[in-house]
């Protein structure tokens, strides 16, 4: 347990970036989520919007801190392939 008053302030400040962190990824997720439904679906035009969308998301992600910039990269990529294959 922390015993100093500087231990205790980050405790409470690291309670409240994992609030924020969660629920920023769970944002992630769900843009993600929403353009692999289109690709699972065959529908471009929808997937094409979706993935415009999600990637602000996911690059805000990256400056926040809370992703590697090689892990949107890859992930962007590896969608945006999905959604020209369709």
């Amino acid at each position: 347990m922390a015993n100093t008053k500087s231990a205790k302030k980050r405790i409470r400040q690291i309670e409240a970036r994992t609030e924020i962190n969660g629920a920023r990824r769970s944002r992630i997720r769900t843009f993600i989520k929403k353009v692999e439904v289109a690709i699972a679906a065959g529908d471009k035009t929808a997937a094409q919007e979706a993935f415009k969308a999600a990637q602000p998301e996911m690059q805000r992600g990256v400056s926040k801190g809370l992703l590697h910039i090689n892990t949107v990269a890859r992930k962007l990529s590896r969608l945006s392939a999905r959604i020209k294959a369709i």
